[in-house]
């Protein structure tokens, strides 16, 4: 039990990273610092049941709020289900719903079936939904040290781009939307991405991808 603990604590530090740093203009969400330095000893007496030693996942759900736009706001969903499936998606959009909030992202233990994963596309016009596999949030993949620096660009910035170098679309290199940083970022098609890394001659250089 006492390793699920460390793999909650874990997954917590990351999705709490990852809403911060769903960033436009260097703007995320709100996030409390003390959840991401919070250590395993004070996750345990935070979350951990006495005597039990076992987290009761609803207690690590979250909502929060854009730095920049109040009405954009964000539901961390932690389902208990092994295999999230359409239960865990209607239970999920309820609370979305009564909330009034429009993005969501539901993290599992196990897997998702494919029933469920139609229920996002389905809702896509109305929610903007993401799903993660707890295993998929064990380790914060955009701090190793071989993940080179990502800022997603705002429309503008993109309209500026093209027209700096007078390019189309079709014509920026690809990064795919399943990419494991496009989806910690929640890169959308059409979306470009800075990627800036070290250059032995220039010290550093960027290229741009768009996400498809």
């Amino acid at each position: 039990m006492s390793d699920e603990i460390s793999r909650l604590w874990k997954v917590s530090r990351t999705i709490h990273e990852l809403v911060k740093d769903r960033n436009i203009l260097g703007q995320g969400f709100q996030v409390s610092e003390e959840e991401i330095t919070m250590d395993l000893e004070a996750f345990k007496r935070t979350y951990a049941a006495p005597g039990t030693g076992s987290v009761d996942r609803s207690q690590l759900n979250f909502f929060t709020t854009s730095q920049t736009n109040p009405t954009d706001q964000i539901f961390v969903f932690f389902t208990d289900e092994k295999s999230a499936g359409i239960k865990t998606m209607r239970k999920f959009l309820m609370i979305l719903d009564e909330k009034s909030i429009q993005r969501g992202i539901v993290i599992f233990p196990g897997v998702m079936t494919p029933s469920a994963r139609k229920v996002i596309v389905a809702m896509s016009q109305q929610y903007k939904l993401e799903e993660f596999s707890e295993s998929d949030l064990l380790v914060n993949i955009t701090r190793h040290i071989l993940v080179p620096k990502h800022e997603v660009l705002s429309s503008e910035e993109k309209k500026a781009l093209l027209e700096r170098y007078r390019l189309k679309e079709t014509q920026l290199p690809r990064i795919q939307v399943a990419d494991p940083v496009a989806r910690y970022y929640g890169l959308r098609r059409g979306q470009v991405v800075k990627i800036t890394r070290p250059s032995e001659t220039a010290g550093r250089y960027a290229s741009y991808r768009i996400c498809f």
